[in-house]
């Protein structure tokens, strides 16, 4: 069973940078991906970044803004969120891809309120 705790949000003003991270715990020797969600209030979740086959994939409101990485020896997954902008203010969670699946089974995510 793989855990995640997402850490790094907080309140920045448009125009700021933050650095989410991700601990995941757990048997990810299966996992073939690696993805960030975002949750804004009233919305559905959503992927914005992923790392799958290697290759990094972002949503287009966050392309040249966001940067998706991965420290595999400490299973850490890492967003770094500059040119923050009220939008993408939300819930982050992070989740892997196993058996051709992305795993629903969420942390408790970290908060990102941008203000403008």
């Amino acid at each position: 069973q793989v855990q995640s705790v997402e850490s790094g949000g907080g309140l920045v003003q448009s125009g700021g940078s933050l650095r989410l991270s991700c601990q995941f715990t757990g048997r990810l020797v299966a996992a073939t991906g690696m993805a960030w969600y975002r949750q804004a209030p009233g919305k559905e979740r959503e992927m914005v970044a992923s790392i799958l086959g290697g290759r990094t994939h972002y949503q287009e409101s966050v392309t040249g803004r966001f940067t998706i990485s991965r420290d595999s020896a400490n299973n850490i997954l890492y967003l770094q969120m500059n040119n923050l902008k009220p939008e993408d203010a939300g819930d982050y969670y992070c989740s892997v891809r196993i058996g051709g699946v992305w795993r629903t089974s969420w942390g408790q995510g970290t908060q990102v309120t941008v203000s403008s």
